[in-house]
């Protein structure tokens, strides 16, 4: 070939390769541009392209797709260079456009874009209307949704143009809705017949709303939302029933409210049943957050024949910081009287909580004077994370002696007749043997007005220390004998006195009946290896006591009485004591056929022998005097007025026994196929005899016998038996005789001195399997109003009397009928020296509790108690419920020797409108 030829070719080769090169990049471009295209048709005005004027086969598939994002919004100031994606997401696959070029590109963003994509889902099809900007989605299930914005329908409309979502709900041929619409935002919940939504602006209106703030439910005509937290309903009404015709609600023509915080509306009247009432009020303020908010508490109404009309726990309720508020309270009797409480509280979360009660009550009976009274309440308790090893609790009830009889409407307190306190403080060091506790108490008796008080005492407690025990900590084996010899040390220090409140120079009567003292325990143990089948154990005991006084009683003939003189000082006694014990336990079975019901009889027997001495290291501390005008005598103890006592007189070496058993049996269940279809049941869980024999005592060498038994009969009823005998006999007048009664009576235990019988159980109907709500009513009662004013989870005391005192409010409808019983019964033979005979006195009492359904929706229960043996009634009361879903209805009625009342109460079961109720409340004193 020439070079001519050769140029030729070279040139053809190079117009070839140009022209494949515009053949691809053109395919290349117009690929692009067609994407391009259609996103053109989704975002720009297309007139040329017709409208859409028929809707899709319904039969399409679901269609789910995300809208583009905006491009990220940049600095007009800054150009942009780079490589930059865009992406478009449809039901089959992505396409993605690199645009790589080398001159500078700027993007101008619209201030009504979008911050975010806007996901959408049609359950049954989608319609695209290009020209309109506008989509369609059908389906009982589409949604569509942008940032935290999701609305569902069967049918939505979104103008992409507007940022506008339509929606309403569907109908099917009978007029029965398919389907309404929802939308949910992080604190806006609502179910609505239409609505229109601007996602730009966030604002909204619907038509035929139902929504819930907190536990109030609202519903409204139309409902317009104009902020993220803020909407208007007009034509609205809010209750706390949940059905969607409620039993009452409060009407109102317009409300404003601000999600999960406060509603304010104009007038409103309340509407019971579709019937409006004629009560308005000229506007309202409802607050919707939960947790703790200061406001007035509103009070109630009662009525009684000696205090006259009352206005009941008017008061405030103020939030001082997020660990401390306080509850301040008043009521005024029409009769003149009236009472003040103030309650501070405090909690703070794994450290401490407390309640701190103050009451004075100034109380003027018709025609009687008026008489002023106090009480002081306070409850502390500290968390164990706080400070490990250290505890601090309180538990102080004190006031004056006649404050619970002179507390109105309140027949529980009135009967109360006990008064009790406790501070305690204790220390446990870490790796350390021992600990402290010190502690302050108060008892009081409201009839005698008689207070003793505890202050302090302090414990010490060394526990067992073993000396002769290997140092090493990697031994391993058993100790030698002598390595388990234990010593402790127990030391209790404490002073009392007592006063009577209702006497004058109350300072001077405690420092004149102050008392104080010590007493201190060394116990010696020793446990030894098993012997065989018995447990030996061997022990040694020393005490010691202080004392600040003697006392001393003589006869005067004169006066004929004794004359008592103390002696002040620091004086001690002590005493010593040396034991023995060994324990086995013996069984025994008695089987049956394996066609029989009752498998077999089991029969454990555990015996117990204990030997001990006590020398008589107390002889000095008595003295014989004569006690009564017939010339007896007797030994009395120098410190028999001491707070701990005095020892026991005289020498003691002698042995104690006892025997427990426990009868149980295996029987065949129908029930229970598990354990080879064997059930345990216990017959008998204890017997037992207990007594001891003094071998160096002159006389009456044999104590008492003491005879227990307790048993679970059927597993659903409890009895616990008692007696005492004396194992002497015993001349007419029932004097003891240094006679054992087995002479004559060989197969008795003796004479039967005293016994008690008790006996409880319940019985109840309704499905067993099932939990009812009795048995967390309470407690879950207690929570929900703790929670809505922010009590601590412990500081219930208000509203567990409130509770108590009114049964009828917290029924539990799903059991038909439940009896709950208990009986005791107490006697004891005493023989009184003076007149030379003995006496025995009984005491029975019962006590009950039943309910029964009377219809699914009404309730009748009663409970009290009886004293068989004074024929008395205590406290007995009945109470008639009617359950009205979102209202209650209860009628209490309560009598005892002392006062009957009766309250009629209707109100709704929300916490939050507890206050709102129709109450009225009598007392009347007497019979």
């Amino acid at each position: 070939m020439s070079n001519r030829n050769k140029g030729k070719a070279k040139y053809s080769l190079a117009w070839l390769c140009v022209l494949l090169f515009i053949i691809l990049t053109y395919c290349s471009t117009g690929l692009n541009n067609r994407s391009a295209n259609f996103h053109i048709s989704l975002t720009a005005n297309v007139t040329d392209s017709p409208p859409v004027k028929q809707l899709p086969v319904r039969d399409s598939p679901p269609v789910k797709n995300i809208l583009p994002v905006a491009p990220p919004k940049a600095d007009p100031s800054k150009l942009q260079s780079d490589t930059s994606k865009f992406s478009i997401t449809t039901a089959g696959d992505t396409i993605y456009k690199k645009n790589t070029v080398d001159s500078f590109s700027l993007y101008r963003i619209s201030k009504d874009s979008l911050n975010g994509p806007v996901v959408y889902h049609a359950d049954d099809s989608m319609v695209l209307d290009v020209p309109t900007k506008k989509m369609y989605l059908y389906g009982k299930t589409s949604s569509i949704k942008y940032t935290d914005n999701e609305l569902g329908a069967p049918e939505i409309e979104y103008d992409q143009q507007t940022g506008l979502v339509r929606a309403h709900l569907v109908r099917d041929s009978t007029g029965k809705v398919i389907s309404f619409v929802s939308f949910n935002q992080p604190d806006f919940k609502a179910v609505m017949d239409s609505i229109v939504f601007d996602m730009r602006t966030l604002k909204g209106i619907t038509k035929g709303t139902y929504t819930q703030q907190g536990e109030i439910f609202v519903s409204g005509k139309t409902i317009k939302k104009v902020g993220k937290d803020v909407f208007y309903a007009l034509d609205s009404k809010f209750t706390t029933c949940n059905l969607d015709t409620p039993h009452f609600a409060f009407v109102s023509h317009k409300i404003k409210f601000i999600s999960q915080k406060m509603a304010f509306s104009g007038p409103v009247h309340p509407e019971f049943e579709g019937v409006p009432v004629p009560i308005v009020l000229p506007f309202g303020i409802y607050p919707l957050a939960q947790g703790r908010h200061s406001g007035l508490l509103a009070p109630t109404f009662a009525a009684s024949d000696q205090y006259g009309i009352s206005l009941e726990r008017l008061g405030y309720y103020k939030v001082i910081s997020p660990n401390w508020d306080v509850i301040t309270t008043g009521t005024l009797y029409s009769y003149g009287g009236w009472a003040v409480n103030v309650n501070p509280r405090y909690y703070k979360r794994y450290h401490y909580q407390g309640n701190l009660s103050l009451d004075i009550q100034k109380t003027k009976p018709l025609d009687l004077p008026s008489t002023r009274t106090v009480f002081i309440n306070w409850s502390h308790t500290m968390d164990t994370k706080a400070r490990p090893g250290v505890t601090f609790t309180a538990s102080v009830r004190a006031g004056s002696s006649k404050y619970n009889q002179l507390v109105p409407n309140n027949a529980t307190q009135n009967f109360t007749n006990q008064m009790q306190s406790s501070i305690a403080y204790s220390k446990t060091w870490k790796d350390k043997p021992y600990n402290v506790i010190i502690s302050a108490n108060h008892s009081q008796n409201t009839n005698s007005g008689v207070i003793n008080l505890n202050i302090p005492d302090v414990a010490f407690n060394l526990v067992t220390l073993y000396p002769f025990r290997r140092k090493n900590e990697d031994f391993i084996g058993e100790y030698k004998w002598y390595e388990n010899l234990g010593v402790g040390l127990t030391t209790n220090t404490k002073s009392q006195t007592f006063f009577v409140d209702t006497a004058k120079r109350i300072v001077q009567q405690i420092k004149d009946n102050l008392q104080w003292g010590a007493s201190h325990t060394v116990p010696i143990t020793l446990s030894l290896p098993q012997m065989g089948v018995f447990q030996v154990s061997p022990g040694i005991s020393y005490s010691e006591r202080w004392y600040m006084e003697q006392t001393f009683r003589t006869w005067n003939d004169v006066l004929d009485t004794t004359i008592t003189t103390r002696k002040q000082g620091f004086y001690t006694a002590r005493e010593m004591s040396f034991s023995l014990s060994a324990t086995t336990r013996i069984f025994g079975m008695y089987s049956f056929k394996k066609s029989s019901k009752v498998q077999a009889i089991r029969h454990e027997i555990r015996p117990s022998l204990s030997m001990s001495y006590k020398p008589d290291m107390a002889k000095a501390s008595f003295y014989k005097t004569r006690i009564n005008s017939l010339n007896d005598s007797d030994y009395v103890s120098k410190y028999e007025r001491s707070i701990y006592g005095a020892y026991s007189r005289g020498e003691f070496g002698g042995m104690s026994f006892s025997i427990d058993n426990n009868i149980s049996m295996k029987v065949r269940s129908k029930k229970d196929t598990s354990n080879g279809g064997l059930k345990k049941i216990t017959i008998i869980d204890g017997l037992r005899l207990d007594g001891s024999y003094n071998f160096l005592a002159d006389s009456f060498r044999l104590s008492p016998l003491t005879l227990s038994a307790r048993s679970n009969l059927f597993e659903k009823i409890n009895l616990t038996a008692g007696a005492t005998f004396d194992p002497y006999q015993r001349n007419v007048n029932g004097k003891r005789l240094d006679k054992l009664v087995w002479a004559n009576r060989p197969l008795s235990l003796g004479t039967l001195t005293s016994g008690s019988v008790s006996l409880q159980s319940g019985f109840k109907g309704g499905d067993k399997s099932k939990q009812t709500s009795s048995e967390l009513t309470d407690q879950n009662t207690l929570q929900q109003n703790a929670g809505a004013i922010g009590m601590p989870l412990n500081d219930y005391e208000q509203e567990a009397a409130y509770i108590r005192n009114n049964p009828g409010e917290f029924v539990d409808f799903s059991i038909p009928w439940s009896v709950d019983f208990s009986y005791s019964l107490r006697f004891g033979r005493n023989y009184i020296e003076s007149s030379n005979k003995s006496t025995v006195d009984f005491n029975q009492d019962v006590t009950f509790n039943g309910s029964i359904n009377l219809t699914p929706k009404w309730k009748l229960g009663m409970n009290g108690s009886f004293n068989i043996t004074q024929k008395q009634l205590g406290l007995l009361s009945m109470y008639l419920s009617r359950e009205m879903h979102c209202w209650q209805m209860t009628i209490n009625v309560s009598r005892s020797d002392r006062q009957r009342y009766f309250t009629i109460n209707i109100s709704p079961k929300s916490p939050m409108l507890r206050d709102l109720k129709v109450n009225r409340t009598r007392y009347f004193i007497g019979n």
